[in-house]
């Protein structure tokens, strides 16, 4: 049976980007990143937001994939549309020796939604991203952008 490793999420970043930059001209953005799951209290049987909180790495991969680039102009709670993969960073701790590790999302692309303050040289969102966030009208057929 083969095996998938796909990852699709809407959320907040939680902080703003950490850029590292690498000997060999390389980049990685390490971005922390927030959604809701929506689950019902069992004692109060209201409906409540549960945020689930994760890390991001994008990197500069093949040309035309600058995903660190990217990544370098969102803030703290721009809401980002993120695919990606699975991955497990693992390491022996300087101090104490021990292995560690970790799972997290590798970037593979990312939209730029809504919310939050963009910086200078943000790239504007797809007019798609725009027409999604906006509700249909009842009656009429929404027009899709690629139209």
């Amino acid at each position: 049976m083969s095996n998938l490793n796909k990852v699709m999420l809407i959320g907040r970043l939680t902080r703003d980007p950490e850029i590292v930059e690498f000997a060999g001209g390389g980049k990685v953005a390490n971005l922390g990143f927030a959604v809701n799951n929506r689950r019902r209290n069992g004692e109060t049987g209201e409906w409540e937001e549960v945020p689930v909180w994760l890390n991001l790495k994008a990197f500069n991969r093949e040309s035309g994939r600058k995903l660190a680039d990217r990544a370098a102009v969102l803030t703290k709670g721009r809401q980002v549309y993120v695919e990606g993969h699975l991955a497990l960073e693992e390491w022996t701790g300087k101090e104490d020796g021990k292995p560690h590790s970790r799972t997290l999302v590798y970037v593979d692309n990312m939209e730029f939604l809504g919310g939050g303050k963009p910086r200078q040289g943000e790239d504007k969102p797809r007019p798609e991203a725009e027409a999604e966030e906006k509700p249909a009208r009842a009656g009429r057929p929404r027009k899709r952008a690629e139209d």
